[in-house]
């Protein structure tokens, strides 16, 4: 099968910063204004999650949940026995990312649920309960395993109803999606993704808009757009990206993106590298 993570992963960096690993003994609290998302796996005990934007969760069997999205919560340790790996997650943060914009406000897997993790946490913790050298590291890219491996188990057990994951646990829309992703320059026709899905015109459109929550020329143009924003990230100049993303010329760009963004490339970069 078609490797449905590569584009996203390789076109938006993925970087997790571990900064808690073992015992949770007060209340910790994370502000959205931070920007950044994270991922919490919880191994013991009893723990209350609390946000305004969702209810209060109680998790009280091992656990993994995560914020894609910056998102203000906080950690209420339901006695002495937490025991908890916290890692920051950026991917794509600040940009028009659709995977970031298609996942519900907090992610929620109890770990029985997910035994394909089983021995990626093992190491995770066991690396967490050592002092070894070269630790940090080992941690953070055993987290970025993890949630690799969080993404793959969405898609395959179909857990999200409406989204870009959605969609790629789709196998008729993952084809279209992929070439999206693979080929944002070029000229997409409906027909042509149609085609490219093996479905007709008619029920490619409607199915691509029930799953994925967008129609297919929408989503094109945000995958541009966030492919743009990172490329502008990295400092290529504005014409370059342009015809990257397939927008043919730096003034179509600019309209698009100050359309959608409310600033022009050059303004935007500049708002970027100041925050």
């Amino acid at each position: 099968m078609e490797d449905r993570l590569a584009e996203l992963l390789e076109r938006f960096e993925l970087r997790a910063r571990v900064f808690q690993a073992g015992p949770l003994c007060h209340s910790a609290h994370f502000d959205e204004a931070d920007g950044l998302g994270y991922l919490h796996v919880q191994r013991g005990g009893s723990l209350r999650v609390e946000s305004p934007d969702h209810p209060p969760l109680l998790i009280d069997e091992p656990s993994l949940f995560f914020y894609m999205n910056p998102t203000s919560h906080r950690l209420r340790p339901q006695g002495r026995d937490v025991e908890l790996v916290c890692a920051s997650i950026e991917f794509g943060q600040g940009l028009c990312h659709p995977l970031a914009r298609a996942l519900p406000e907090v992610v929620l897997i109890r770990l029985r649920d997910m035994p394909t993790l089983d021995m990626s946490l093992r190491v995770l913790f066991h690396e967490a309960a050592e002092r070894h050298c070269g630790r940090q590291a080992a941690l953070d890219r055993l987290s970025e395993v993890v949630f690799i491996q969080v993404l793959r188990d969405l898609m395959d057990r179909q857990r999200l109803r409406v989204g870009l994951l959605a969609g790629l646990a789709d196998t008729r829309l993952a084809r279209a999606i992929n070439a999206m992703h693979a080929e944002p320059a070029r000229a997409w026709s409906l027909e042509d993704l149609a085609a490219t899905a093996g479905m007709s015109r008619a029920r490619f459109a409607i199915r691509f808009r029930e799953v994925v929550g967008r129609t297919p020329g929408s989503y094109l143009s945000e995958w541009r757009l966030g492919l743009a924003q990172s490329l502008l990230r990295q400092g290529k100049p504005v014409q370059l990206v342009s015809d990257v993303v397939g927008y043919g010329s730096a003034s179509a760009l600019s309209r698009a993106f100050r359309a959608q963004v409310g600033l022009s490339p050059t303004e935007w970069v500049k708002q970027d590298t100041e925050g």
